[in-house]
């Protein structure tokens, strides 16, 4: 039966396919993210996320082979704003700039998918995109949530599922995708490889 690699080391990408039915091996990828995107600059925030999300799947695809039975995914998620992408803060300082910068107004959360089949050599990708819609947080508010530390290492400074999800006033869109990565979209690209969703429920009782 295929087995899901997830070229990621995010807990949420984890928690939202184990939510989902799907128990992943985790493999985390070696590519330097910044350096990456640096040498692919300029380049627009879709192609960005797109373009580190294929380097990751296929720096982890090196360790399997064709008699491997898996697929390789690899993620990355980032904060589109009128056209710049915006990846994690890194630090309180950053992150305060995002939030003031955000409040009460709107961006993408773009997440490129690239997966990789050893089994067959095929591979393919695709952005889901996600409007989101910050609230007006209070000096007060937005210092204690980056007091926390939560948002200075996830894409664009603030989570859904976590501390942040007060702060987002609502979301055209996929909801997961937000969260890092987008199951609706992940099934219908396994669907591509020929691999149905609900054969990756290993465990899960099914009716007779």
């Amino acid at each position: 039966m295929t087995s899901i690699v997830l070229a990621s080391a995010s807990p949420a990408r984890r928690t939202l396919l184990v939510n989902a039915g799907v128990t992943p091996q985790i493999v985390v990828s070696r590519v330097d993210e910044e350096a990456l995107a640096a040498s692919l600059a300029p380049i627009a925030p879709e192609q960005l996320c797109l373009a580190l999300a294929q380097a990751k799947a296929r720096d982890v695809a090196q360790h399997f082979t064709a008699a491997d039975d898996v697929v390789i995914v690899g993620c990355d998620s980032i904060l589109d704003v009128d056209g710049i992408a915006h990846g994690k803060p890194g630090t309180p300082e950053a992150a305060k700039a995002r939030w003031q910068q955000m409040s009460g107004r709107s961006g993408f959360l773009r997440t490129g998918h690239w997966l990789v089949q050893p089994g067959t050599g095929r591979e393919l990708g695709e952005v889901a995109s996600s409007e989101v819609f910050h609230a007006r947080p209070t000096e007060v508010e937005i210092d204690a949530y980056i007091a926390t530390g939560e948002p200075l290492q996830v894409a664009g400074g603030f989570t859904l599922d976590s501390l942040g999800g007060p702060f987002v006033e609502r979301i055209n869109g996929d909801p997961s995708n937000v969260i890092g990565l987008s199951l609706p979209l992940l099934r219908l690209l396994l669907q591509r490889l020929d691999v149905t969703w609900t054969d990756l429920w290993a465990g899960l009782p099914t009716d007779g």
